[in-house]
């Protein structure tokens, strides 16, 4: 009697060992993801907003015209005589919006992913290796970027100068019904593999920038810590500022093919004809070349630099004051 309780004992235990766990409190873990996250976004906003704009601005620009705007510096100046600093701000709510969406997706899916990982892929591991963390900010990244498409179209279509569009200054929800009016809901993620390709890439360089620079740092300047200990704020602004620099740098002329298609007058179009990624890709290329894929990418890093830095360090430091 005594044999086979103690069998069934070792067999119990077996079938618990066997069986992969996740971490507890998925619901308050994935709220904190939601709200930390969201706050981070919005304040890195308010930083980039700006620069954001001079971006779009540089990257509409007709092809078959010459060029509005000799660079950012002259693209800032004549905004701002044209609008002022609220011309700069044109459209942020949507934005708003889309920050908190997008960074708080980008941290509950990451984390999330990692969790799958542990549990099936690397059971009992605590530090996942970096190509895992690599793979986690990618697919965190193409998720993100179906809730994303629309509200960047949005963006991009207010943040246009509107005597360019030949249209009247319009918010957000007017920008929404007309392009419901002309495109119907499938025209909302109008450049959507563009921002696959960016959100994708852009996140895996990300996410993975960050933890690599955070590594590189933890390993100079406190040797044999553990990874999960908290790095000093300058050295978390350090590794943020390089994971903003490493989205944009690798994979903007993705996110050049994304806003000429999104900003686009479908109204001015031939009719029947169709905008695809591939062919506002070629057309680009003759009329500009590399040149003309990358433009504004120097704003966009100089921007995203103290905005990825902020956001990191707000993320991590609201996740550190509430447990």
């Amino acid at each position: 009697m005594a044999a086979a309780e103690h069998a069934i004992t070792i067999s119990d235990e077996s079938v618990a060992m066997e069986l992969p766990t996740l971490p507890p409190n998925q619901g308050l873990e994935a709220m904190k993801d939601i709200v930390f996250g969201s706050a981070a976004g919005m304040a890195g906003k308010l930083i980039e907003y700006p620069f954001d704009t001079v971006k779009v601005r540089l990257q509409s620009q007709p092809e078959h015209l010459p060029l509005r705007y000799s660079g950012p510096v002259d693209c800032f100046k004549q905004s701002f005589q044209v609008d002022g600093l609220r011309g700069l701000y044109r459209g942020i709510s949507a934005p708003m919006f889309g920050a908190a969406v997008e960074t708080s997706c980008l941290f509950f899916s990451y984390r999330v992913i990692q969790d799958m990982l542990r549990a099936t892929v690397f059971p009992g591991v605590e530090q996942l290796p970096f190509t895992a963390l690599l793979a986690s900010g990618a697919l965190s990244g193409s998720v993100t970027s179906l809730a994303l498409t629309p509200i960047e179209l949005i963006k991009c279509k207010i943040q246009v100068p509107v005597e360019s569009a030949g249209h009247k200054p319009v918010g957000p929800l007017a920008m929404v019904a007309r392009v419901f009016r002309q495109e119907g809901l499938l025209g909302f993620w109008r450049g959507q593999l563009g921002t696959l390709i960016r959100e994708t890439g852009g996140s895996a360089a990300w996410f993975g920038g960050y933890e690599g620079v955070s590594s590189l740092l933890r390993s100079y300047s406190q040797p044999g810590a553990p990874e999960s200990e908290a790095l000093p704020l300058y050295q978390q602004m350090i590794a943020g500022a390089s994971a903003g620099m490493s989205y944009n740098t690798f994979f903007y002329p993705a996110d050049t093919i994304k806003s000429r298609m999104q900003t686009a007058d479908i109204s001015t179009l031939a009719k029947g004809e169709r905008q695809t990624f591939i062919g506002v890709g070629r057309a680009l290329w003759r009329q500009q070349g590399l040149k003309g894929m990358y433009r504004g990418c120097g704003i966009t890093c100089l921007r995203s630099a103290p905005s990825s830095a902020f956001i990191f360090s707000v993320y991590e430091g609201l996740r550190s004051y509430f447990g």
